[in-house]
């Protein structure tokens, strides 16, 4: 009976987020441009509207049981509103509020919170959201189906967004479905074990002081346009590429590993959405489908964007290939059984002494999960709270257009230049 009251099931990677957030919030932020005047009782209204017709309303969270149910209902959602009178001040007051949303904890009833940066003939429409609730895709389509709901009647008058399912299988489904997938994953385990022993700790001068600070780079159309040039040029993804970018800005930060006998490696993790490995239906449910990957490299001075860039794509293909991003998640499963031994403070430094990573990346291609007849997203943003994970998290949007890259770090482990070096890297690399 409460299986069918509580019809989703929190998967693997959704149950260590409730683990995290109990450190600290572990929220994300997604924010889009709206090229109409703001009205407040109008905004809620399609919003309301929305969420009643995707049936996100009413979420309750058995977490003894790990399951969850959205009970529908009419949702009356509240919407936070930030003046800018100034056109041009409004990505300062826009980063201010992603920093504020990102340190905010939800309630575990209430995962959803709007707010708009009103700039005068348009605005910019913001959700912030309980990180295990959904990922980013399923939030970019969610807010990409309110956006359009607030277009005028010429665009609106198109056939709405169709909701997804609401309830996507957990990582049992796939197990049973991929077995070989998960066997070729976990005999990959002991090399994942061993890079480990070689990457650099990162160094927090306050583990027990979480707080994530929050800086917006926006890259320019004519940049993007050289970077994505640039990543073809070198044979890599435009993925790979920043994660060269990202290397080569997080070095200075780690010249200990110089004086290093054996961890002379800089690590960084990437989120791999894998709802293409589930198939079907499976993969357009609202929710959350993930693993992650890794890469390591030493980062020599003087090395070059395209030869480290080239370096990361020999890492990173060969486990896109083989599926060995799966091996992450038999690494959850075992922090998810030390958890409940340790203590808070204990928990605050697990990662960073077992699975060493100075930085994370959250990559998103925003339009292909936008409404068609809306044409492409419009200055796209986003935030990720860092988490016990990794001290920095880069959450990088694309559209036709643009990249713009959300950076959340923690003062404590990294300090407050490290957005300027990563954006210099970026705009040293577009003009090469």
């Amino acid at each position: 009976m409460r299986g069918r009251a509580f019809p989703g099931k929190l998967n693997l990677f959704q149950r260590m987020m409730l683990r995290w957030r109990s450190l600290h919030p572990y929220n994300a932020v997604h924010v889009a441009r709206v090229t109409r005047a703001f009205d407040a009782e109008l905004a809620r209204e399609h919003i309301a509207a929305t969420l009643a017709r995707w049936g996100i309303a009413g979420f309750t969270l058995d977490a003894t049981r790990r399951r969850y149910v959205y009970r529908g209902g009419v949702p009356k959602p509240q919407i936070d509103v930030l003046e800018c009178a100034d056109p041009g001040d409004s990505e300062r007051v826009l980063a201010g509020e992603i920093a504020r949303q990102l340190n905010t904890p939800f309630e575990l009833g209430e995962p959803l919170r709007f707010f708009v940066v009103d700039v005068r003939n348009a605005f910019l429409l913001g959700v912030a959201y309980d990180h295990f609730l959904a990922g980013g895709d399923s939030v970019a389509m969610l807010l990409g189906a309110i956006v359009i709901a607030m277009m005028p009647d010429g665009i609106r008058a198109v056939a709405p967004v169709e909701p997804p399912p609401l309830y996507p299988p957990t990582y049992s489904w796939l197990l049973r479905t991929h077995a070989r997938w998960f066997a070729a994953a976990l005999a990959a385990m002991p090399a994942l074990m061993r890079e480990s022993k070689h990457a650099l700790r990162t160094r927090d001068r306050d583990p027990d002081d979480p707080r994530n600070a929050y800086a917006l780079i926006r890259v320019a159309p004519t940049d993007t346009a050289a970077l994505r040039r640039h990543a073809a040029g070198f044979g890599v993804t435009l993925h790979d590429l920043v994660i060269a970018l990202l290397l080569r800005s997080l070095s200075p930060f780690a010249t200990a590993r110089h004086a290093e006998r054996t961890r002379r490696g800089i690590a960084v993790a990437s989120i791999v959405n894998i709802r293409k490995d589930f198939g079907g239906d499976n993969a357009s449910a609202f929710g959350q489908l993930l693993a992650s990957l890794r890469v390591m490299h030493s980062v020599p001075d003087g090395i070059g964007v395209a030869e480290l860039a080239r370096d990361v794509r020999s890492a990173t293909l060969p486990i896109k290939r083989r599926h060995l991003y799966l091996r992450t998640l038999f690494g959850l499963a075992a922090a998810s059984c030390a958890w409940p031994l340790m203590s808070d403070h204990q928990r605050s430094r697990f990662y960073a002494k077992h699975y060493p990573a100075w930085a994370g990346v959250s990559m998103l291609d925003v339009d292909p999960l936008w409404p068609a007849s809306a044409g492409s997203a419009q200055s796209y943003t986003r935030g990720v709270s860092t988490g016990p994970l990794t001290p920095a998290v880069l959450a990088i949007s694309t559209t036709a257009a643009e990249i713009s890259i959300g950076v959340s770090w923690r003062p404590t482990a990294l300090s407050n230049d490290f957005p300027d070096r990563l954006r210099a890297e970026i705009e040293q690399c577009a003009r090469d």
